[in-house]
């Protein structure tokens, strides 16, 4: 084995300095939150029928506080209805965001709450319904920061 010499202490230093610098949340956000939506639809797949709808804003300047709305188009009848949508944020490293539950005594199949966006990013809105299926939707939403674009 070679002894280290201080050149090569140096660039081990640096490269890990690279490595801790630039880390790889995004991979790991993002496949986290692909196992949060397998793990809802218990590795069903997801139609992209249209009848989920996201409303968020296209560009957030406070990704703090980022308003969002989603509906299901249904009958909510007993024979036909949403029982849960999940929200899920593809780029936070908490990709969970809300799940509501719903029942034919809603009416409709609609919630609105705020989220926190740590960066531009999609978000994804998986509807059950209550044959079995999933439906689901994403939006992407870009996060500004002081007006410089995110």
């Amino acid at each position: 084995m070679k002894d280290m010499t201080r050149r090569d202490a140096l660039s081990l230093a640096a490269g890990m300095a690279v490595v801790a610098a630039f880390p790889m949340p995004t991979m790991a956000a993002a496949d986290n939150a692909m196992a949060e939506i397998e793990q809802f639809t218990g590795g069903a797949e997801a139609a992209q029928s249209g009848r989920v709808t996201l409303e968020m804003p296209e560009i957030a300047e406070n990704g703090n506080t980022v308003p969002l709305k989603v509906s299901v188009d249904s009958p909510m009848t007993s024979d036909d209805h949403v029982k849960r949508v999940i929200i899920v944020s593809m780029g936070n490293p908490r990709p969970g965001v809300a799940t509501f539950r719903f029942s034919p005594m809603n009416g409709v199949a609609e919630a609105s709450t705020r989220m926190r966006l740590a960066k531009t990013q999609d978000v994804v809105a998986v509807a059950e319904l209550s044959d079995g299926s999933f439906h689901m939707t994403k939006t992407t939403v870009k996060v500004t920061i002081g007006g410089c674009g995110g």
